[in-house]
């Protein structure tokens, strides 16, 4: 028999008895109640801050201000469900973003996750003084060693202070991908290969500033024996998103979860999205339709992203989004990863984490190394 000893994830002081963080899933996906469900299973449950405001009919279209009154919601609603590790997402390219990180923080949330562009700026409210104070811990989700290396040297120079960690994530994760079309599915830009370039990437860092800067590895995994192989390339965590929506506590309508469900292997497919991004996206009437060249007539109340013309879109990606998520999939769409038609069944939150240790454990076994998680 092998001891126990686990492999927790330590963010700056946040100790995460399990190294899983459930990715953010905007537009609703990951709300109060998979985050606080994810915390409660000893891993980092994440809130996604894009298009709360959009799921209420009183304050779709009421923009200014309304997005930071619901981040706020939810963060205080999961907080009542959890004592346990709470993240937010938050996209850069969002037309609030400094709001939004600002609401986060002052919210008291332990890791604030930074994705879909560089965080180099914040708001007046953050200066670097008390950046370097934070309880909420600070980690850039990046897909190169040349972005976190940017990042990392910008901050140094400007803050004198450095992200708490970094979520790599690789061309196989659902939904808008920091990635090229030719390089999505080029073996030069798979996650293994990203892992260890960003954990060299950020060692100097780690040396200078004399903190602990754990890679989260991020994009297709999902099983435990995935969470194994890629901590052995130098990740001290996983990010798993996908596998989440598939949850009785995922926020999602039930539709949006049997779309998942339903989905085969050649369903999934990479979009262009509007925002001028891929998208990695499950295929049905509504993508065929947008793929024949039929434009989607909409007015757009949101301004949500600073790189959208939606003059030209051929429809908006923020609708078609809040659409599939209350179970409407007739007018929009729902993201997954790359291993999305691999899910066949709904389970608890707490099943989910148990098969994933339970995974990571046998994998430990077969290979004869440590150390292994803690079966519940």
């Amino acid at each position: 028999m092998y001891p126990v000893n686990l492999p927790a994830l330590h963010i700056g002081d946040i100790h995460v008895a399990t190294p899983i963080v459930q990715g953010g899933m905007g537009v609703g996906i990951s709300g109060a109640r998979l985050a606080a469900a994810v915390a409660n299973a000893g891993g980092v449950g994440t809130i996604a801050s894009v298009g709360l405001d959009l799921l209420d009919a009183q304050t779709r279209g009421r923009k200014k201000g309304m997005s930071t009154f619901r981040l706020r919601e939810e963060i205080l609603k999961a907080r009542q469900m959890s004592n346990g590790i709470l993240g937010v997402n938050v996209m850069v390219a969002l037309s609030d973003y400094t709001a939004l990180v600002d609401t986060a923080i002052d919210a008291g949330v332990d890791v604030l996750f930074l994705g879909a562009g560089l965080p180099l700026h914040f708001s007046d409210n953050l200066p670097p003084q008390r950046l370097k104070r934070l309880h909420t811990r600070i980690v850039p989700i990046v897909s190169s060693a040349r972005a976190t290396d940017l990042i990392f040297q910008y901050w140094s120079k400007k803050y004198d202070h450095v992200p708490d960690g970094v979520v790599v994530e690789g061309p196989r994760a659902g939904g808008h991908l920091g990635f090229k079309y030719e390089h999505i599915h080029d073996p030069a830009f798979a996650l293994e290969k990203l892992i260890p370039e960003v954990v060299s990437a950020v060692a100097p860092y780690a040396e200078r500033f004399g903190k602990n800067i754990p890679v989260i590895a991020a994009g297709g995994i999902y099983t435990g024996t995935d969470i194994y192989n890629i901590m052995q390339l130098g990740a001290a965590g996983v990010q798993i998103a996908t596998r989440f929506i598939a949850t009785h506590e995922c926020d999602a309508d039930p539709a949006f979860k049997q779309a998942i469900i339903n989905a085969r292997e050649e369903d999934i497919v990479i979009i262009k999205s509007p925002v001028g991004l891929p998208g990695r996206a499950i295929r049905n009437a509504f993508i065929r339709d947008v793929e024949a060249g039929n434009k989607k007539p909409f007015t757009c109340p949101y301004r949500c992203l600073k790189g959208c013309d939606f003059h030209t879109a051929p429809y908006c990606i923020a609708q078609a989004l809040t659409e599939a998520q209350q179970g409407r999939l007739d007018h929009g769409f729902a993201f997954t990863g790359a291993n999305g038609y691999r899910v066949k069944e709904i389970v608890s939150v707490a099943e989910l984490m148990q098969e994933l240790k339970a995974g990571y454990n046998k994998a430990v076994r077969q290979n004869r190394r440590e150390p292994v998680f803690a079966e519940l």
